[in-house]
């Protein structure tokens, strides 16, 4: 077989490999889509599966906004999730810092520390902490769930933030403090600047950890009023019923704000993943 030959059957394989991903990622997707706009008699017809609805209806989106209060979800959702995103940020942002730059006692310890946390599942440490937070009065609040979702997501953003100032060469902050820059004017005109996607691509993961997370808001928070996107969905599987019009709706609202974070961010979001190739 000549090398001709080799390389059009290995694109050729590769092509069709992508193409099964893809499909794999992108189907799913486009039946909630779809499944959101049909009426419940055609979503619940097994018999005669419709790859587009027949009858095009607002009726689902309507229901979940009119009957089901969506719009208190997805308030409690941004509060929780934004705010979560940001203190864990700026925390990564000082943490990542202090483990690049310093050279202290425990350092490796630390950083070990933080590793080891990312093998224990979050699931572990919800009872400790439910009997923390009872008694602390913490119990079916949105700090409760603020505080856990911080606790589980900073480690990973922390170790993630001290590589990226880990690829910045300290010899730039050093020549800004020859130029006059005091230590936190280096930091914030010159290393923070240029840490800009890094930065971007830890509050998206802390966004998207608090955001789609439904075991601890389930076990935390007991009344529809606190409820998030994922525990509110969660109440419309019943033992014998399904919600299956009103469910994908709610799907597909719920991807709305992380598709268009996505679209937004995904310049930085890139950059920050391959930032600082080239280390000093």
């Amino acid at each position: 077989m000549s090398r001709k030959a080799k390389n059009a059957i290995g694109t050729t394989i590769r092509v069709i490999v992508l193409v099964f991903f893809f499909l794999l990622v992108v189907l799913p997707i486009y039946w909630i889509v779809i499944t959101s706009f049909k009426t419940s008699g055609e979503i619940l017809d097994v018999n005669n599966l419709t790859f587009f609805p027949k009858t095009f209806t607002w009726q689902n989106y309507t229901d979940l906004f009119e009957q089901f209060n969506y719009g208190v979800l997805l308030k409690n959702s941004l509060l929780v999730s934004v705010a979560s995103a940001l203190v864990v940020t700026v925390f990564s942002m000082l943490g990542g810092y202090s483990l690049a730059r310093y050279k202290f006692n425990g350092k490796q310890a630390v950083v070990l520390f933080f590793l080891i946390t990312q093998m224990i599942p979050g699931i572990l440490v919800i009872i400790p902490l439910y009997i923390i937070f009872s008694k602390m009065g913490l119990i079916n609040t949105h700090i409760g769930l603020f505080i856990y979702y911080v606790t589980v997501n900073l480690p990973f953003c922390v170790i993630t933030m001290r590589s990226f100032f880990e690829r910045i060469p300290i010899t730039l902050e050093e020549a800004a403090r020859v130029d006059g820059c005091t230590k936190m004017q280096s930091l914030f005109k010159i290393v923070f600047p240029i840490m800009f996607p890094g930065i971007v691509s830890v509050f998206v993961f802390g966004f998207i950890g608090a955001w789609n997370e439904l075991i601890a808001g389930s076990i935390f928070i007991s009344t529809p009023e606190m409820w998030t996107i994922p525990v509110g969905l969660k109440t419309l599987i019943g033992k014998y019923n399904v919600e299956w019009g009103l469910l994908m709706a709610g799907g597909v609202m719920a991807l709305l704000p992380t598709a268009l974070m996505f679209a937004a961010m995904q310049k930085f979001i890139v950059e920050g993943m391959t930032a600082g190739a080239v280390k000093e």
